[in-house]
């Protein structure tokens, strides 16, 4: 190995660079920098070879600045495949390099490769632990100041009732009775063209009437609930969270699901069976009206048939049906209003997945209480 003895000095610093080893004298402070750099990267360009060590025992004094810069000088030459050791110092020195000096991150362990029977267990867990528990949970509550606030109409605001009733119930009205119409409508044009092939025309009055009442009055009216009114409350009750209104209710010593979501609970379980009805009656009006003009069939003729083929129990289960997912919508709404947790973006996702969900959950009822029933 070459030795060469290199000495420098300006301001308070000396270097010697002798056996491939740079010596440091008196103090490295952030004044000495701009002349220590260029000087070390200077050196080491005569001799890019050499594994360059450090050595601080002659060093006196030392900053944050001048720690930086052995640091980097570190890197600068790893970059280099070089390895820059730094020994020697006083026991103050080595605090300094100990306390400025940064610690690599620890390499992160690569995941191991799970079955996809462990990935969907694993997902369910938390499906469960995370929104299934918690929202049974919200139900129970729920339900039960419902029931036991019937007849304590005092533990909640005046008049909320009516409001809640009017726009979840009357303000839908058109748009349910609207829709129903045109689903009858269009459900009884498709139908007649087959069964006008098979001599059965008398037949789409069983069809449209145990369709409407049956399934597709409840389904309709529930949808256009939840996309309408579910949306509305989730965003009425993420917004309270966010604004801290529900803490302030708190603090005034009232419950807040007894004072918020208890009167849409009421509201909803009294109007949708009215729009339900509705949306029964709209549909099978739209599946007369086809009826009349592609089949023939005259509105007594429909009337009369309808009564021979509609049962008490397919209006009480449409009625059911209604009333359990009023109940699950607002529910759905209200958990998810509850489950914000960021401003103005977070209301908006809370929405959307109260949408979505509330509508998942009433398909899936639907076809539970069909399989009992039916």
């Amino acid at each position: 190995m070459n030795t060469s003895n290199n000495n420098t000095s300006e301001g308070n610093i000396n270097l010697n660079f002798e056996n491939d080893t740079l010596y440091l004298k008196d103090s490295l402070l952030i004044g000495d920098l701009d002349f220590w750099i260029p000087s070390i990267l200077a050196e080491i360009k005569k001799n890019p070879n050499a594994i360059i060590k450090i050595n601080l025992d002659n060093l006196t004094r030392i900053d944050s600045a001048g720690v930086a810069a052995l640091f980097y000088l570190q890197g600068k030459l790893s970059k280099l495949n070089k390895n820059l050791q730094i020994s020697g110092g006083s026991q103050s020195i080595r605090k300094k390099l100990d306390l400025f000096s940064y610690q690599k991150s620890p390499a992160t362990k690569k995941k191991e490769k799970i079955s996809i029977f462990e990935f969907i267990g694993d997902r369910f867990l938390n499906l469960y632990y995370q929104y299934i528990t918690s929202y049974f949970t919200l139900a129970a509550d729920i339900i039960f100041w419902s029931v036991t606030d019937i007849f304590k109409p005092k533990a909640h605001r005046k008049g909320e009732f009516y409001n809640q009733a009017v726009h979840i119930g009357v303000n839908a009205v058109f748009i349910i009775c609207t829709l129903s119409f045109i689903i009858g409508l269009v459900i009884a044009l498709q139908s007649a063209a087959q069964l006008r092939n098979f001599g059965a025309n008398i037949f789409i009055v069983d069809l449209i009437v145990i369709s409407m009442m049956r399934e597709m009055g409840p389904l309709i009216t529930a949808i256009l609930v939840a996309g309408r009114s579910g949306s509305a409350i989730a965003a009425e009750i993420a917004t309270m969270k966010v604004t801290s209104e529900l803490d302030a209710i708190k603090t005034m010593a009232l419950n807040p699901i007894r004072f918020v979501i208890v009167p849409k609970i009421h509201g909803s379980v009294v109007t949708v069976p009215f729009l339900t009805i509705l949306a029964d009656a709209m549909g099978i009006l739209g599946g007369m009206l086809i009826a009349y003009l592609y089949l023939d069939i005259g509105p007594n003729v429909f009337i009369n048939r309808m009564g021979e083929t509609i049962y008490n129990k397919d209006i009480l289960i449409g009625i059911l049906k209604s009333l359990i997912f009023a109940v699950l919508i607002v529910l759905t709404g209200s958990y998810f209003g509850l489950s914000v947790k960021e401003g103005a973006e977070g209301v908006g996702k809370v929405t959307t997945l109260a949408v979505v969900v509330a509508i998942s959950i009433v398909i899936v009822a639907d076809s539970i209480i069909g399989l009992i029933f039916y």
